[in-house]
């Protein structure tokens, strides 16, 4: 859809979007030569404040149990104008995630995308940035979230049996903290971990994007795949979109597999996969991500000739799949 995101967002029906996968323009650091873009705003707030209304539209097309995965980077103040006095670290994902909770999201995560390859910088009364952050936000308390799908092989295959600590050995903890009771489980019965593999956790070390086209900012498909992978269903019912889930069968020995998909509603309907949406779709990295995991998806990009660049890359990379998978559509 070529247009303006929020426009094109509001022709969108209710609860039909399982998962957005964005990386909106970031405060005055890039032209997109687009009338209307978000992006140059004379303040800071009037960024938030734009992109608040975007995502008023994004609660309203997603699903319940929809997550909304919003990759966001900082600059820095150059006029007291732009929000704070100069050389000030504008604070700007935290502006909006904070806006984004006070109106009514839940902020699960804040991923931390650490580049490995970041782009060196001449200044030197400061360090260089060298990462951007994913806020990861739902609708509800109870969503969507695979969590299976991205987990990584245990470091440690078996670890040393040990005694299960003593409910007063926890007193330390805060009313906050997180417990130790699942892990110290595994390890008093000799396992390293979850038998699928350990939590990928919240700080990802991805290289930047290694394809080269005219968009100047975007995303790599390795954390596009991941967040597809974690936030999009496979499946969900055609009738009520709720969406078809893995169930986990534990073996005895450590072991663990998953099972077919199937539906958690009683429709009895068939299914159709997770649509993932990018409202800013630039370069395209989301749709070729949930191309690549047989999801459905829908970009909306304000810039004709972005557009028909992420089309042409699309293309490209469906008949690169197709080569690789053969002509046999069981392959």
């Amino acid at each position: 859809m070529i247009g303006d995101a929020l426009e094109q967002l509001r022709r969108l029906p209710d609860g039909s979007i399982d998962q957005i996968l964005t990386s909106p323009p970031y405060f005055r650091l890039r032209n997109y030569n687009a009338d209307g873009q978000i992006g140059l705003e004379r303040h800071v707030e009037q960024w938030v404040e734009r992109l608040a209304t975007v995502s008023a539209e994004i609660h309203r097309a997603l699903v319940p149990t929809g997550t909304y995965w919003l990759n966001l980077g900082d600059t820095y103040s150059q006029h007291p104008s732009d929000g704070a006095a100069r050389k000030n670290l504008l604070m700007a994902p935290e502006r909006l995630a904070l806006r984004l909770q006070h109106d009514g999201w839940i902020v699960r995560n804040k991923i931390v995308w650490a580049k490995t390859n970041p782009m060196p910088i001449s200044v030197r009364d400061r360090l260089s940035c060298t990462y951007e952050v994913v806020y990861v936000l739902a609708k509800q308390p109870a969503y969507f979230f695979d969590l299976d799908a991205i987990r990584q092989t245990h470091k440690t295959r078996r670890a040393k049996p040990r005694p299960k600590r003593r409910a007063k050995d926890e007193g330390w903890r805060g009313p906050n903290s997180d417990t130790s009771t699942g892990l110290d489980s595994l390890k008093a019965a000799g396992l390293a971990g979850h038998p699928l593999g350990k939590n990928p956790g919240d700080v990802w070390p991805l290289a930047t994007a290694n394809h080269r086209g005219e968009h100047h900012a975007m995303f790599p498909l390795s954390l596009a795949t991941r967040a597809v992978q974690a936030g999009c269903p496979e499946a969900r019912c055609t009738h009520c979109r709720q969406p078809w889930r893995r169930q986990v069968i534990r073996a005895l020995g450590g072991l663990a597999t998953r099972t077919a998909l199937g539906p958690i509603c009683e429709c009895g309907a068939p299914s159709e996969p997770g649509l993932v949406v990018d409202p800013f779709m630039g370069s395209g990295t989301t749709a070729v991500a949930a191309e690549d995991l047989s999801r459905d998806w829908l970009g909306i990009e304000l810039n004709p000739s972005f557009a028909a660049l992420a089309n042409a890359r699309i293309a490209d990379e469906r008949a690169k799949r197709r080569d690789e998978r053969g002509t046999d559509p069981a392959a």
